[in-house]
């Protein structure tokens, strides 16, 4: 249900934008990249939990830094000719991929902790 909701809010808001439809597309390519680098550094699994902290902080300045180079670059492209609507569409798309991100991450570790228990049972 959720995932038809944000399915159906995006067609709807791609419809609606349809005149800077560039703008709308650049600012869902963008918040993808950086949510999903962002995500891939702050969570990494290591041996020493010390380094959560060093990851998380990592996660936040690289989902900076691929913003302000795909801002640049689309701007300098001209790419964006809205800027409310790349506005919008960054921030709703940030959104919705770090929900799909964790929505995943609680999956993969739900499944996990399955195996992690067939095994004991078995053993």
């Amino acid at each position: 249900m959720k995932f038809g909701f944000i399915l159906l809010l995006s067609i709807v808001a791609g419809v609606l934008s349809g005149e800077h439809f560039h703008s709308f597309m650049v600012g869902f390519g963008i918040a993808a990249v950086a949510v999903g680098t962002g995500y891939w550094l702050a969570f990494r699994s290591t041996r020493y939990p010390q380094l959560a902290a060093l990851l998380l902080l990592m996660g936040v300045v690289a989902k900076m830094g691929v913003t302000v180079v795909g801002v640049m670059w689309s701007l300098e492209a001209n790419l964006i000719n809205s800027p409310f609507v790349f506005s919008l569409s960054y921030l709703f798309f940030s959104i919705v991929a770090t929900y799909l991100y964790f929505t995943l991450r609680e999956f993969q570790m739900n499944r996990t902790a399955k195996m992690n228990a067939l095994e004991t049972q078995a053993a």
